[in-house]
């Protein structure tokens, strides 16, 4: 076991979607039994793009409770709920970026979110039907942004569409309006944000609540709006079905999917839980098959100076080059 597995974990934050979710975004039961133990043991904090509602769902089945980061960081709650941390835009911005957007791709489909208020133009559009799905909870119908959020601000407009309209959508709405963080969440989602909103932010404002020196916290990514909460602890993640810039923005990369349950297969490891074994699945590799690359040193951790440039690149959104190789996380 690595010299880290043996070290002290005392915060555990998560991404959601293709990472501790199933394909089909709902909980896996065969990482409850774990994921209610490493609850028990540390804080887990959910750090996720989608709503405080989108989340509750996911603690519940899986057994645990902890502090939300949700909207990607733009709303930060207390296991208790309590407001930790907030940034939103106004709704003015938002009414203008949709105009703009219903304009000039109107092939996107555009969901507006505050708090715990998520309105849509139509909900029986395919994509709005798809994340309701998705997230199991349901969107309210209305084009009034200003009358619904004009007094408490807007924290994400979501862009939902094809892949390749995502990848325009992300790209032309960027160099549009550079003052907010424009980032994809998945190859069918985009999401618009305040340049203050990031995961990075949740990170530094939930181990300051809890006093707890990043450190000694672990993250878990797939996606590119992970890779700055990655960069921002000393040992990070990400699942083997992330993309190549994310696996490079990690200090480790699992063999495991998140089909395999390879956040709760990872917590097993480094919390000891060899009472109560990481899940058994019958998809997926067997633990006992992935062995040690026993001459073959971890991938170095990255200095300082390069995590913290790496973080403003990724932040930004633009891909970044790094002479480090790919060092798979290997275990006994």
């Amino acid at each position: 076991m690595s010299d880290f597995a043996k070290q002290q974990v005392r915060m555990v934050f998560s991404d959601v979607d293709g990472t501790l979710v199933g394909g089909d975004h709902h909980p896996i039961e065969a990482s409850a039994a774990t994921m209610h133990e490493v609850g028990a043991r540390v804080p887990v904090c959910l750090v996720s793009a989608r709503s405080p509602e989108g989340l509750y769902s996911i603690q519940q089945a899986l057994g645990f409770a902890g502090p939300l980061a949700c909207f990607s960081g733009a709303y930060v709650l207390g296991e208790n709920g309590e407001e930790l941390y907030s940034t939103t835009m106004t709704a003015e911005d938002a009414r203008d970026i949709k105009d703009y957007l219903s304009q000039a791709h109107p092939q996107l489909c555009v969901g507006t979110y505050g708090h715990h208020t998520w309105i849509v133009d139509d909900r029986s559009h395919p994509s709005v039907r798809r994340e309701e799905e998705a997230v199991q909870t349901q969107a309210s119908e209305s084009r009034d942004i200003v009358g619904t959020f004009g007094k408490t601000g807007v924290h994400k407009l979501l862009l939902m569409g094809s892949p390749d309209a995502i990848l325009d959508a992300e790209r032309v709405v960027g160099a549009r309006y550079p003052h907010l963080n424009v980032v994809r969440s998945s190859d069918i989602l985009c999401e618009v944000m305040t340049r203050e909103a990031s995961k990075r932010t949740a990170v530094r404002v939930i181990c300051e609540h809890y006093g707890i020196d990043p450190t000694y916290a672990v993250a878990f990514g797939d996606g590119p709006n992970d890779m700055d909460m990655l960069l921002s602890v000393r040992n990070s993640y990400a699942m083997a079905n992330a993309e190549e810039a994310v696996k490079e923005a990690a200090t480790h990369v699992l063999p495991w999917t998140n089909e395999e349950c390879g956040v709760a297969r990872m917590l097993a490891q480094l919390l000891d839980l060899s009472a109560k074994r990481g899940p058994d699945r019958k998809r997926g590799p067997d633990r006992n098959s992935v062995h040690r690359r026993s001459k073959a040193p971890h991938k170095k951790e990255r200095p300082e100076s390069e995590r913290s440039f790496l973080c403003k690149l990724s932040a930004c959104c633009v891909d970044y080059a790094t002479s480090s190789p790919l060092d798979l996380m290997t275990f006994w």
